[in-house]
């Protein structure tokens, strides 16, 4: 009578093997936090502590600096940040920012509602008084694909 024996390594299949991923993110999720903070710091150079000064000089406008004129959807005139009656009233303040700084340049801001009209007047005032360098902000609305008028 002859027993078989069976060895149990014959009887059981063999373990595939199974790639774990989960320490492999670990360790890339780490890198990647790591270059995040890292890298801003390596744009702007070395850290320097700048020295501290405690009776600093009064902030001046250099020629750099644009006077801001700014006219609101309501019409009303604004020299930098300060109302003006009319017109004539910020041609005085023109006139006298001009003779104290003559190489200063203006920035009309009229809002998009205001007549073109307004804004023309304020324009030409600015000529008037002297000013060389007068600009009209305005914001891009389209992209720089984006078809010109004549394309239409």
């Amino acid at each position: 009578m002859g027993v078989r024996v069976e060895s149990k390594r014959s009887s059981r299949q063999q373990p595939e093997p199974e790639i774990n991923v989960t320490p492999l993110v670990d360790v890339v999720l780490v890198l990647l936090i790591i270059f995040m903070v890292i890298a801003p710091q390596m744009e702007h150079g070395e850290r320097v502590e700048l020295p501290a000064v405690f009776q600093p000089d009064p902030k001046s406008k250099s020629k750099l600096d644009p006077i801001y004129v700014t006219i609101t959807g309501a019409g009303t005139v604004f020299l930098e940040k300060e109302a003006v009656a009319d017109l004539p009233a910020l041609g005085e303040r023109l006139r006298a920012i001009r003779a104290a700084e003559p190489e200063r340049r203006v920035v009309i801001k009229g809002d998009s509602s205001v007549k073109y009209g307004r804004v023309r007047e304020t324009f030409a005032l600015c000529q008037e008084v002297g000013f060389a360098g007068i600009s009209l902000q305005v914001s891009q609305r389209g992209g720089v694909d984006s078809p010109s008028p004549e394309e239409g």
